[in-house]
């Protein structure tokens, strides 16, 4: 009986600290397990006791690269708690924020992070010496997402302009409009990176996902909606816990999410794209079929064409809020705390981002719970490795650690958003 371990420690081009092991026996994969071992971070336990007003700018902290998810989850679910909606420009300037941030986080990913995996480099810096020019361009585009994050939020990291009930100051017209001509250049940049990442070479795979995602009744979502799903799931955001549950498994410091009668599901792009395709543009929509993407896509690899999608939209979106704005006439509306329990649910880039927090009468956080995207998305990694690496069981080891790495990577996974993520052991006995 042997054994062969191959290990890969440090790996770049993915947010967080974890490791892969795969247990091959007779031919066959036993076991793919993705131990996340990083330390707990206790968010939820840093949040007890904390008024409602420090919240959005705690919760920023948990993520560098899409903090605006966390803080525009948390703000509704204050909101909600204390029985306030926000609506009108202050609604319309979130939407813009949120914009931002999908930008730049998707172009960071497809191009610095995922697009070497398709074409045979080590990383961004080694592709930039045969795609300078794509490199480059993915570089203004994050820019111009950045830029977005600093104008509303007033910073582009952990912006702290956020706030329950809007914002603490509003932009002004003039403050917004030097983003239109930046954002008409990134739209035709990111149309020209979808129709780029589509001739990339994807594996043929397809996978039988449930998909879960918000649906709005007007737009595609990012700040509001339902959770739905393309199995029949359709419910209010609050009745999350009455279908879903968070489980501990030995090998992981993060939950799995899991639906409690069907198991894995997927949330993200893929999820969002193929639930809300019609609430896209006619002309977001003609460029998905342009370059070959029907309303549904089921190839977790050609997720990098779909974030690139998403990006085109995002510039889209953005341009229309900013073309529509006026500035308000309060920065934000009053709240008034009271005692009670209250559920936010955005779509962050990687995904559905579900807060629930209990008050007491004064505004201070008795509990808090928070499941971000990528402990949702862990089952369905696992169950996406053993389909990637089933058919390569005869190739080297080197092979197949790639193809998963890949694999992995398709998911954009913010593990804790640091910078590097696997080490992959493969036990074949």
């Amino acid at each position: 009986m042997a054994t062969r371990t191959i290990r890969v420690d440090n790996l770049a081009r993915v947010e967080g600290e974890g490791a892969l092991d795969l247990h091959i026996r007779d031919g066959r994969i036993t076991a793919a397990r993705l131990n996340i071992f990083e330390p707990p971070r206790f968010f939820e336990a840093m949040l007890r006791g904390r008024g409602y007003a420090e919240t959005p700018d705690i919760v920023a902290r948990i993520c560098g690269i899409c903090p605006i998810a966390y803080q525009m989850s948390a703000v509704h679910a204050i909101e909600q708690a204390f029985g306030v909606h926000v609506d009108g420009q202050l609604r319309a300037l979130r939407r813009l924020i949120y914009c931002g941030e999908w930008i730049e986080s998707h172009a960071l990913h497809v191009v610095m992070l995922h697009a070497p995996d398709f074409l045979g480099f080590s990383d961004a810096i080694e592709m930039a010496s045969a795609h300078g020019d794509i490199v480059r361009r993915a570089l203004a585009l994050k820019k111009t997402g950045n830029e977005i994050m600093r104008v509303v939020g007033g910073r582009e990291v952990h912006p702290v302009n956020v706030r329950p009930g809007g914002f603490h100051r509003a932009p002004t017209v003039a403050e917004l409009a030097p983003l239109a001509e930046k954002l008409r250049e990134a739209h035709e940049t990111a149309v020209a990176l979808v129709r780029w990442v589509a001739t990339l070479p994807f594996p043929e795979i397809e996978r039988d996902y449930e998909f879960v995602a918000l649906r709005h009744p007007d737009e595609y979502p990012m700040n509001e909606g339902r959770l739905v799903s393309d199995r029949g799931l359709d419910i209010d955001i609050a009745a999350y816990d009455s279908e879903f549950e968070e489980r501990h498994v030995p090998h992981s410091t993060a939950l799995h999410s899991v639906l409690k009668r069907r198991g894995a599901y997927l949330v993200g792009p893929l999820a969002r794209y193929a639930l809300n395709f019609d609430r896209l543009p006619a002309e977001v929509q003609a460029l998905a079929r342009e370059v070959g993407l029907g309303p549904v896509c089921r190839n977790p690899f050609r997720s990098i064409v779909v974030r690139a999608l998403e990006i085109a939209f995002a510039c889209t979106e953005a341009l229309r809020v900013i073309g529509s704005y006026a500035a308000p006439e309060a920065s934000a509306l009053a709240l008034t705390p009271r005692a009670g329990v209250g559920y936010g649910c955005t779509e962050a880039p990687r995904g559905i981002c579900w807060h629930r927090y209990d008050f007491a009468a004064d505004g201070t956080i008795r509990t808090a719970r928070i499941v971000p995207p990528t402990s949702q998305n862990q089952p369905s990694i696992e169950a996406d490795l053993v389909a990637v690496a089933t058919p390569m069981l005869d190739q080297p080891d080197g092979a197949i650690r790639h193809r998963c790495e890949q694999a992995i990577r398709n998911y954009d996974p913010c593990i804790s958003c640091s910078a590097h993520f696997l080490r992959l052991t493969v036990h074949r006995t």
